[in-house]
């Protein structure tokens, strides 16, 4: 319950933002409630005007008919502006949830990410913010109308018959607390069948980003299982919400059919008694069934808004995730450029279980470093601390002179160019593809980026040329055009340093010979870090780290490191051995 009431006041701070809209949509329903709540006298006087044989007043009754035709006209006005506003209302709303999510995604650090689903994730931002929307739609549109329908009706029948209206208000609270006891119930059971269906929609986003995969080893089946899980566990959850929901309309109805019959027998003992005209009881049961018709209303707003709360609570669960440690103020580099120096540098995924310890490394402006070692040594965990995806928990990286935690992201990766194993291509041409990174550049600059990358020759071959649009991931590029491309993105920026993480695992032979020669033009004068698990392509460097359980445990050039025979000679010798002949 307190969470609720947290989220509650956290919708309504946003919705204060739009207090013109606000002020002008209760006006306007309050016009509407007013000449709706006349219209049962008007009819109620037209209806005295026409009781006993003989005695009917035309001209009265013409004229109450004009005045009900108007009150009709400006009522059906007074509520269009009012949805009007209401829309306005609930979609800027909206779009400032939203905005405010994706922005905050972009401050998460990769730890959020990486301990959540993106399907998850991509659920909260857009289903989970849409079902929010639908609720406030209709609390904005029915709530304020209910409740000022309740008081105007109220007000009007203890002018009409205190005593009547006595036995209304006595019969009212006993449709409060069925509405409330089942609203009680339905929460939870909203939130659960958000998270579930949070599930399902990573499942889905997994399965089918990795269709290839799960049919290349006949896991279909098993995805079916797996989905068939997540779908029924959400069937029970939605039918039990649902069904609690569902009852919630039935049960008011029942209690307000009961006001009703009450009100229609006791002002039927009062005309009899005298104590009230024909047309009086008419209004009176006229303004009976709208006071309870909002009960109905409510009983169904609050159901939705169990149901958008349990989302905004979601969303705003994600809002307030932890972000990154902020950023300081862009700092004077004061070193030689290109010069990293890793002092004493700790860090682990998990603080339980140890990976990089006392690590130190000093490279100079210009050096190529290799990193070598087998899967899970820590490679791409160092890359990872160099970018500042992840903050170390001890020691210290300096680039340039500068400490990385002292100086702003973008002004420290503005520096270093990456070339990952993991291809990454948004929906868009070619050209805006490469120029990621330089949004400016002419179509000459990323011609040449792609000639240097060799990617120049089959950009040429497709449909539009550089204006071809891709899809998602680069569509139906094959993994090595796709890495063509990356390191064409790269070369267009030519940052002072470099990382290049099994940069051309996904390109053939012939020609991975030509981009490693565009790299060795590209890496002149330029601080690199290379990633590789093919040795013969860091032959070169000028001094090789290979790694093991998070420590460099050898160090050199490729020469002094075979001579020395160790972890890497060995390494070496298993990927270059040649076998003798067969028997």
């Amino acid at each position: 319950m307190a969470k609720k009431n947290g989220t509650l006041k956290k919708v309504l701070r946003y919705v204060s933002r739009y207090w013109g809209f606000l002020l002008v949509s209760l006006f306007m329903a309050l016009i509407s409630v007013a000449l709706t709540l006349y219209v049962p006298i008007l009819v109620g006087r037209a209806i005295d005007c026409a009781v006993g044989a003989g005695q009917v007043d035309f001209p009265a009754i013409g004229k109450i008919l004009v005045q009900v035709a108007v009150a009709v006209g400006i009522t059906a006005a007074a509520q269009w502006v009012m949805n009007v506003m209401n829309n306005h209302m609930t979609y800027h709303v909206v779009e400032d949830v939203r905005r405010r999510a994706f922005s905050h995604l972009q401050k998460l650090p990769l730890s959020y990410l990486d301990s959540h689903p993106p399907g998850e994730t991509v659920s909260r931002v857009i289903s989970d913010v849409d079902q929010f929307a639908d609720g406030l739609l209709l609390g904005f549109t029915q709530l304020f109308t209910g409740a000022m329908t309740i008081l105007g009706t109220l007000l009007f029948m203890l002018v009409i018959s205190p005593k009547i209206m006595l036995v209304v208000v006595l019969i009212t609270p006993v449709s409060l607390l069925v509405a409330n006891f089942i609203a009680k119930r339905t929460y939870d059971m909203f939130a659960l069948q958000s998270k579930t269906r949070g599930e399902q929609t990573a499942l889905l986003d997994e399965v089918i980003g990795e269709q290839k995969l799960v049919q290349a080893f006949g896991c279909e089946e098993r995805m079916l299982e797996a989905f068939d899980e997540v779908n029924d566990r959400l069937e029970k959850c939605s039918l039990r919400a649902i069904f609690f929901s569902s009852i919630t309309n039935p049960a008011t109805r029942f209690v307000n059919s009961l006001v009703y019959a009450g009100v229609g027998l006791v002002g039927a003992l009062t005309v009899i008694g005298g104590g009230l005209t024909v047309g009086g009881l008419v209004s009176f049961l006229s303004y009976a069934n709208q006071y309870t018709k909002p009960f109905n209303e409510i009983s169904g707003v609050i159901t939705e808004l169990q149901n958008a709360l349990a989302c905004a609570g979601r969303v705003f669960d994600l809002m307030e995730a932890e972000p990154e440690t902020p950023d300081p103020a862009p700092v004077e580099e004061c070193g030689e450029r290109g010069s990293v120096a890793i002092r004493q540098v700790a860090f682990s995924y998990d603080k339980g279980k140890k990976l990089i310890q006392n690590f130190n490394l000093q490279v100079q402006p210009g050096q190529r470093i290799a990193i070598v070692g087998p899967t899970g040594c820590g490679k791409t965990t160092l890359i990872n601390l160099l970018m500042r995806f992840y903050d170390v928990d001890g020691g210290s990286i300096t680039v340039n002179g500068v400490e990385t935690r002292k100086m702003p992201r973008r002004q420290l990766r503005s520096q270093i160019g990456m070339v990952l194993q993991d291809t990454w291509l948004k929906s868009g041409t070619i050209r805006e593809n490469i120029a990621m990174g330089k949004p400016y550049a002419t179509q000459a600059e990323v011609e040449a980026a792609a000639k240097a990358a060799h990617a120049h020759s089959f950009i040429r071959r497709l449909p539009q040329g550089y204006d071809t649009v891709i899809g998602e991931s680069g569509g139906s590029l094959s993994q090595g055009q796709k890495q063509l491309l990356c390191i064409a993105r790269v070369m267009l920026c030519l940052p002072p340093m470099l990382i290049l993480d099994e940069a051309t695992s996904s390109i053939d032979t012939r020609t991975e010979q030509k981009i490693q020669a565009a790299f060795q033009r590209m890496m002149e004068g330029r601080t690199s870090f290379i990633v590789a698990h093919r040795l013969s392509t860091i032959e070169q460097a000028d001094v090789i780290l290979v790694m093991k359980d998070g420590q460099v445990i050898e160090q050199g050039n490729h020469e002094s490191l075979l001579r020395k025979g160790g972890f890497y000679a060995e390494l070496y010798e298993s990927q270059f051995v040649q076998e003798g002949p067969k028997p």
